[in-house]
Order: structure tokens, then sequence, then C-alpha cells
């Protein structure tokens, strides 16, 4: 993984960017508080069913969750297909000027490290990067996301206006975001993904978005409301990729589902790979 920015001493943050830090601390330990945030895996006290890993999937996978309306992202529900990866993906982290060395370098472990276990469940090629790179991971404060814009264009030319103006305008209620993209050809096979993670976030919260948005950025483009154990339910509940999480992952990259393949081909083929996976 490529990364830039590295520097002994980070550089001295804006009034806005410091009320922010202090803003997403003052988050993090109220919804800890509250119970949520877990780390755990959420196998003592939410078990799940193979009709509710099925009905999960379903929700998660083939819904989208947001619709480009007049040239911003408006945040409503749509049916969509199977989308996933079918090449390498090759990995570039950038760092703004405001990430210390140590914190690029702690990072970096967790973006390595998340992304071989990722490897190992989707059997994709997930790797460091030394040349061009197709999966970009970006560590920005407040005000290097508002000037990034001509960057964004320079890394990935083929970010649509709509898509650049969500990176560099990102409200703080949103903690971190990814894009993903496919090739007009082919709307179903993704061949690039961008990941914003706000530097205002403390490591815990920057582990937290490195787990939900590569694993979203893989295909598991949706949110769920019922979804339990998992990362990909907007309450908080967990943190980290859970087992459950894992499960949906090896079901999208199982062989035997398809790019572009619609709820109605893929329940019968989700429903035996579900079966094989908890043994019923």
């Amino acid at each position: 993984m490529n990364t830039h920015g590295l520097n002994n001493t980070a550089v001295s943050r804006s009034i806005e960017s410091i009320q922010l830090k202090k803003y997403y601390y003052r988050t993090s330990r109220r919804l800890k508080s509250r119970g949520l945030l877990r780390t755990d895996l959420g196998e003592a006290d939410s078990p799940y069913t193979s009709k509710n890993l099925i009905e999960n999937f379903e929700k998660i996978a083939l819904y989208d969750e947001y619709i480009i309306k007049n040239g911003k992202f408006i945040s409503e529900e749509t049916e969509s297909k199977i989308k996933r990866w079918e090449t390498a993906i090759k990995i570039n982290v950038i760092h703004g000027k405001t990430n210390s060395r140590h914190q690029i370098k702690i990072d970096k472990k967790n973006v390595a490290n998340f992304s071989k276990r990722l490897s190992s469940l989707t059997g994709l090629s997930i790797e460091n990067n030394k040349g061009e790179s197709n999966f970009i991971i970006l560590f920005l404060d407040f005000d290097e996301q508002r000037n990034f814009g001509e960057k964004l264009k320079e890394l990935m030319p083929q970010l649509t206006p709509a898509m650049i103006k969500a990176i560099t305008s990102s409200p703080r209620t949103t903690f971190c975001s990814a894009f993903a993209l496919s090739k007009p050809s082919n709307a179903y096979e993704y061949t690039a993904a961008i990941i914003l993670i706000k530097s205002e976030h403390s490591q815990f919260m920057r582990k937290s978005c490195i787990h939900e948005e590569m694993a979203q950025s893989l295909g598991l483009s949706n949110d769920s409301k019922v979804a339990r154990p998992s990362i990909f339910n907007d309450d908080e509940e967990f943190s980290l990729l859970t087992t459950h999480d894992e499960n949906l992952l090896r079901i999208l990259y199982d062989s035997r589902l398809k790019p572009g393949m619609n709820n109605k081909d893929a329940r019968p083929i989700v429903t035996k790979i579900v079966k094989e996976l908890l043994n019923f």
C-alpha cells in the first residue's frame, strides 16, 4: 500500500477540525455508554438462523442504500442485483498531513490485517501496490477533505461529480463513506473503489470505519435494521466485522453466484449456500 503524508509530527489542525474531533470523541463515548460499538462477535447473545442469514443477505447485498438525484446522493433504498469484484484489488492508502507517523503506522497495519481477512473470506487477491491502484483509502481532516476535489479527479478519473461532491462536502454526521465503481459496459462488476475516513476520529473509530467501508466496498452495499450481529446495521451496536458478516461475504463470493443475478435467480442458490455454511 502506497502511503503519502508520512511525517514525524502532524501539521496543526484548524479550529473546525479540532471541533469535529471533539464531536466524534463525545459521540463515540455516548455510544459506548449505551452498550454500543461492541467489538465482540455477538455470538453469545445474538444467535441467527439460516432464514435470518438468507433474508439479511438479500437486504444487504441485493439492495442499494442510495440513489443519485439532481447530482446528489439521496438515501433511498432500491432493489438491485449481485455486485462484486472479479479482479484483483490493489490498495493505496493516502494520509493527509495532520496524521502523525505513529497514527499512519497503525492505520496501515489495520488495513493490511483486514485485507488479509477479506481475501481469505472472498478468495480475492487483495494486496499492497507500488504502481497503479484501484482501491483508495483516504484519511483526511476537515480542511483536507474540502480541498481534495482536484486530487480526486487525478487519482480516480472515473469518479462522478456527485461522488466527488459527497467526499469533499461530507457532513459531520457521516463518520466515513465508500464508493464502489464499475465499468459502464458491466454495472455489476466492480473495478474501483474509494473510501473516506475522517482523520479526526480516534484509533478505535478509524478501525471501525476500515472494517465497515472496506467490507461494503466488496458488494455489501446496503444496511438492514434487523441484521444482527452485524456492522451492516445503522444502530452502531457492532463496530467490527462479525461472524455473521463473514458469512455474508462467503455467500457473495461463492462461485455459484454471478454478478448481475437478481434476487429471484439468486435466492435458491443462496439458500443452498447458507444451509452448507450453517450445517442445516
